[in-house]
């Protein structure tokens, strides 16, 4: 902690271990859950997927990942999803461990109450896609469908880094850049469910292009904004594409130039909105995900840096800003937290 009261931590996160589902302080009843304690999570992202097996306490049991390979298009993806999901269901059931419904953790806009996939700028294609239904159809299970970064916040609340808490915001920053909020314990959609789409909020004139605007927090700070941020400061060396945040992340672990000032760029646009964040809804802890997880100091340093310029001294003193303590495994227990969520309220 600083002089102003601030925290930002990085650092290895700990392994999800097995405990009561919690919401704030209070505890699911054991009469509340269902009588079958097991979860099929899927876990549906732009760059990759993962189908698991889990339970009400939050549990990881089984995971598959493979990528998603978005531009194939919505049909062979959600074959590939039911038949990798099948497999896992059926073992399961041989091991007395059917699952009693299926959660589902995927990236926004979406219908959340009917489930419906409302054209996630990561998934080109998946126009008005009835997903609730058609995995209820193809599973005969109830089916729980949530925001990512709602999902994430649940996980991180209940689970990791925001333990305790009453007001949380959590951050994707994966290949996407979308926010899950908790407000005064509870879970907050908005009124139409479009709460928390913070990818799209516009943080300069200029800028790359990302979720239909150019100049979005996502065209900076995602994983694929930070690929044509970096296009966009160094046109001559990838200008004609072929990097990804993968590659320059080694690049400047490597100590390559280019590549810190890419993420110096990114982690200052990550403050800039971190700091808009802390100004309007005041949370205790802000967690971020994926990529914060894994560049540590070099999207962090900067951000920290622009908070402090940007943010109320009174808000930010009050305010940690973390990354997901869940680390590597927060995508397998997001998928489990539709379901969790649902059986606890």
């Amino acid at each position: 902690m600083n002089d102003t009261g601030y925290t930002l931590l990085t650092g290895a996160a700990p392994l999800v271990k097995k405990v009561g589902i919690s919401c704030g302080s209070k505890r699911v009843r054991e009469s509340d859950m269902p009588s079958q304690t097991h979860i099929l999570g899927l876990d549906i992202g732009g760059t990759k997927s993962a189908v698991v097996l889990g339970d009400f306490e939050g549990m990881v049991l089984e995971s598959v990942g493979f990528p998603t390979d978005a531009a194939r298009g919505f049909d062979v993806t959600f074959s590939e999803l039911c038949e990798r999901a099948n497999g896992l269901r059926d073992a399961a059931a041989a091991k007395g461990k059917a699952p009693a419904c299926v959660s589902v953790s995927i990236g926004g806009p979406l219908d959340i109450e009917e489930g419906v996939i409302l054209s996630p700028p990561n998934l080109p294609g998946w126009d008005e896609i009835p997903l609730k239904k058609m995995l209820g159809e193809r599973f005969g299970l109830p089916v729980h469908i949530e925001h990512d970064g709602n999902a994430g916040a649940l996980a991180e609340w209940r689970f990791g880094a925001a333990r305790g808490a009453s007001n949380v915001v959590f951050l994707t920053m994966g290949t996407g850049f979308g926010a899950g909020i908790i407000l005064d314990s509870r879970l907050y959609r908005g009124t139409s469910s479009t709460a928390g789409e913070v990818g799209h909020i516009r943080l300069a004139k200029e800028g790359p292009v990302a979720f239909g605007k150019k100049g979005s927090w996502e065209a900076f700070c995602s994983g694929s904004g930070i690929a044509l941020l970096a296009k966009e400061m160094f046109p001559k060396r990838w200008g004609k594409g072929g990097v990804s945040a993968r590659d320059l992340a080694a690049l400047a672990q490597k100590g390559d130039a280019d590549a810190k000032a890419v993420f110096t760029g990114s982690g200052r646009f990550l403050g800039q909105g971190l700091a808009v964040l802390v100004d309007l809804l005041n949370p205790e802890v802000i967690v971020i995900g994926s990529l914060a997880h894994r560049l540590g100091e070099l999207v962090l340093s900067p951000a920290r840096e622009e908070m402090e310029k940007e943010a109320l001294p009174r808000a930010l003193a009050a305010c940690r800003v973390v990354p997901a303590a869940l680390g590597e495994r927060l995508g397998d227990v997001a998928a489990l937290c539709a379901a969790i969520h649902s059986a606890q309220g």
